[in-house]
């Protein structure tokens, strides 16, 4: 083989579908956990409201950022963000669940080890590839 190698090129269009693709994988591996783990009771109307009795009035509680347990530099921040004690109270009282469950994990585990099996498969096709054009095939040369 005599010359310099010259690697196969990718046009432009192809560059930018696999961007687009790579980009719209990223999205749905952060929003997938959103969407299909969402607490529906949480964003309710009413949820969280303790209900009173037919025909009584329930006590009008005040909310104040003490009563969510927010400091005044918590209260503050709140503030600059646009909540008041009434908008900010399903936010603050909705805690985030930090449980892992097995099965999900396990899923991603192996989606991420098949992912990358699969990357150093197709590294090690285009290595040998490269290699043979550039050398020969190692098995002729005996």
């Amino acid at each position: 083989m005599s010359g310099r190698y010259e690697p196969p090129r990718q046009g432009g269009l192809g560059q930018f579908v696999d961007s687009i693709f790579l980009m719209v994988l990223v999205f749905i591996c952060l929003l997938a956990p959103v969407f299909l783990s969402r607490d529906q009771s949480a964003t309710a109307p009413g949820a969280g409201e303790v209900q009173a009795p037919a025909g009584e009035q329930a006590p009008a509680a005040e909310v104040t950022w003490e009563s969510l347990n927010q400091t005044p530099v918590q209260a503050r921040q709140w503030e600059k963000l646009g909540h008041t004690p009434e908008t900010a109270k399903p936010i603050v009282e909705n805690r985030f669940d930090y449980t892992v469950e097995p099965v999900p994990l396990i899923i991603t585990a192996l989606v991420i080890v098949g992912y990358f099996l699969m990357m150093l498969r197709w590294s090690d096709r285009e290595y040998r590839e490269v290699v043979r054009e550039r050398f020969g095939d190692p098995a002729r040369r005996e």
